[in-house]
Order: structure tokens, then sequence, then C-alpha cells
């Protein structure tokens, strides 16, 4: 299949990055509704939407979630009639999580109602780094295109970082208490640990490569972070500082040594931390500067992150 003829739609964020990142920017005809990046993407038609209101608050939106979920229902749909106009020859989604994008289920029932096209499904599934680079290379090969300068340049801003933090002295490495989400309290997972660890810091409560559990709130406590992280799943800066609201009222927040040494950071978990594709790196390098401002200057500052 040659390029005049590939007609892609992305229904997930990171999809669409990789699809960019690989130079495919220019077939991609239409996209999810939270696809945002690049901006050239953002006047495709948009292919889904939500089943739930996203200016809600955290816990609002969670009880509404879980709603869904029992009812056997997609968080997600999509518009069909414009999947049918856009005759797609490929769609990426997701089989991740059915919390972050349009389930696999859905786009399978979707493929069922088409009548003019019968696209190829690119189905991703990352839990650590490497399987972002294995879905990257897998992208580029059912397009035909050499994936390897994208990855390599990828690598090598990780093997930066790590090289940088790995002459540090086990006395210099935080502990780090990434939230993803606020109410219910939630730990950051899947790749999530293994970017603090190469941005030499010490992961608390989950597990690289593990999907994202509920934390009590007295586990936090005790756990007693060096650094705290805010990164908020579909929240930008200024929807995480609004969110974090819930946590800092909380009578044993201002005992945190995080909060009296003003360790407390807010970042753009929408943009980064909660999109398995290419801006992992640059997530990676955000954390970088919050743990170790003192080897990291804060290129991504007021951008990526901020001090709370």
């Amino acid at each position: 299949m040659t390029k005049d003829n590939t007609r892609i739609v992305s229904l997930i964020p990171s999809g669409t990055e990789i699809l960019a990142a690989l130079g495919l920017t220019d077939v991609i005809v239409g996209r999810s509704h939270e696809c945002d990046f690049p901006p050239e993407i953002q006047n495709l038609p948009v292919c889904t939407q939500a089943r739930l209101n996203s200016n809600a608050n955290s816990s609002e939106i969670d009880h509404k979630v879980n709603e869904l979920l029992q009812s056997a229902l997609s968080i997600y749909q999509i518009k069909t009639d414009i999947l049918e106009q856009l005759q797609p020859t490929h769609i990426i989604t997701q089989d991740q999580c059915d919390v972050c994008a349009v389930s696999f289920g859905e786009v399978e029932n979707a493929l069922k109602t088409l009548t003019n096209s019968s696209p190829q499904v690119i189905s991703l599934q990352p839990d650590v780094l490497q399987d972002v680079w294995n879905d990257i290379a897998r992208v580029a090969e059912v397009f035909h295109l050499d994936s390897e300068p994208v990855l390599e340049s990828l690598k090598n801003r990780v093997q930066i970082v790590e090289d940088k933090t790995r002459s540090l002295f086990s006395t210099d490495i935080p502990s780090i208490g990434c939230i993803e989400w606020t109410e219910p309290l939630m730990s950051a997972a899947n790749w999530i640990p293994e970017l603090v660890s190469s941005a030499g810091g010490k992961p608390l409560f989950s597990l690289t490569g593990k999907a994202s559990e509920k934390l009590k709130w007295e586990s936090f406590v005790n756990a007693n972070p060096d650094i705290i992280i805010f990164m908020p799943c579909g929240f930008d800066l200024n929807r995480t500082r609004t969110e974090a609201h819930s946590l800092t009222q909380r009578s044993e927040w201002q005992q945190l040594q995080a909060v009296q040494n003003h360790k407390v950071y807010i970042t753009d978990g929408n943009s980064y931390f909660n999109r398995p594709g290419p801006r992992l790196v640059d997530s990676l390098e955000i954390l970088a500067e919050i743990i170790h401002p003192e080897i990291f200057p804060p290129h991504y500052q007021r951008i990526g992150w901020e001090r709370y």
C-alpha cells in the first residue's frame, strides 16, 4: 500500500503522536476527541465522544466510570457515521485501558457497521517503555517505514538522563510519590515507576508494568515521600492544580516532609505522563528536572510542570 491511498483514523492520542513521529501526519484523516498533538491534527474530524462529563471533579468522574463499566458500557463511543464517511484503510486503537480511550471491543463493534471500508486495526497495548518502542516499530512496519531514526533519537535522550543520574550515590536518591488520581487516591503505575527510577528517584507504591491501584491515605502518609508529584490522567496543569486541592486540605498534609520542604509539584499528565508514545521521553526529562534540579535545567517548567 502506498502513502497516496493510506487513510488513517487514530482513536488514541499516543497513537496519533506515534504516527506523527513517523512522518504520517498528512495521512491521518480522523482522530479521537482527545487527540490534540501535534497541533496540525486538531482540525481533523472527531470520531469519538465520552459518555461522561470530563469537567466534573475527580470523585464524580470515578463514580461515573465505575457505573458505566458495571453496566458493560464503554466510557467512550465511536461516531460510526463519521467513520463510515472517512473510509479509513487503518485504525489505530488500544487494548490497554478501558478508562483511557475507546475499548477494543467498541472498535470491533463499530467495524461491523461499516459498509464502504474494511480497515486494518492496529491495537497498542503498552505497559513499560520497551512496549512503546515495540509499538513504534510495529506501526512503522505496517506502513513500510524505517523506525530506527525515531527510536534511536528517543533512546539517546533516555540514555543521557540515565547517564547523568547513574553517578548519584544512594543517599542522593529521593523517594517519589506519584499521584495519578486524587479521589479516590491512586498511585501512578505502568511505565511511571520505570521513568522515576531512570530520572534518579525511588518510586513508591507501584511496580513497573503493573496497573495503577487505589492507595490508602494512611499508607501515603506513612511512606512520607521526599517528593510528591501530581500527574492525574487526562488533566492539564491548571486542572491538576485544582484537583490537588482535595488532598492538601487533609489534616496530615502539612506534616508531610515534601510539603514542609516545598517539594510538591503538579504536571501536565494529559500531555505527557499518561500518553505512552514518544513524549514519554519528555516525561522522563520532566521528572529529572523535578527530582534533580542540581543536574537538569528547568526546560519544561511552566510547560510540563510547576511547583505546587
